[in-house]
């Protein structure tokens, strides 16, 4: 479990009630990140969501061919800020990570029990609203991120 007031410090968990946010809390621990780790790896089951604490770590896409599976194309697409939520297909519908999380400077995370979270939703339909809300804000954030990079990328 992780502190409450650790999470009362977040945006992504403003607006959540102290009873909502212990049972969110409860579905938390606190894991370390060395430099040159990965995190997930794309298509793996998402089984936890993640808020960055301190330190970096950087999202990138990787696209596999389906024919000859040795062929990967790796893209960046974002650095993920302190206070930012990743690992955001832990609550998404099929659960599998859609993308690469590798540690680029040593930090702190906290990680969530994905089906502990699921099952916190399943329960109250308004702790679910708030907190794929907050999701949704993280996923434009990501998208703002993608299309920056697209146009900067054009000739």
């Amino acid at each position: 479990m992780v502190s409450t007031e650790l999470l009362r410090r977040y945006p992504f968990f403003s607006g959540f009630s102290p009873e909502e946010l212990t049972n969110i809390a409860l579905q938390g621990e606190e894991i370390v990140l060395q430099p040159g780790d990965v995190v997930f790896e794309t298509h793996q089951p998402a089984d936890s969501l993640y808020l960055l604490l301190e330190g970096c770590v950087d999202l990138h896409y990787v696209v596999v061919d389906e024919i000859n599976p040795e062929y990967r194309k790796d893209f960046f697409v974002s650095e993920i800020n302190v206070g930012e939520p990743f690992g955001l297909s832990a609550l998404i519908p099929p659960y599998r990570y859609t993308g690469d999380v590798r540690v680029t400077k040593p930090g702190r995370a906290v990680r969530f029990n994905a089906e502990g979270l699921r099952a916190l939703c399943e329960a109250d339909p308004k702790l679910e609203a708030l907190m794929l809300r907050r999701m949704l804000e993280a996923v434009m954030s990501r998208l703002h991120d993608a299309r920056v990079l697209l146009v900067a990328s054009r000739p």
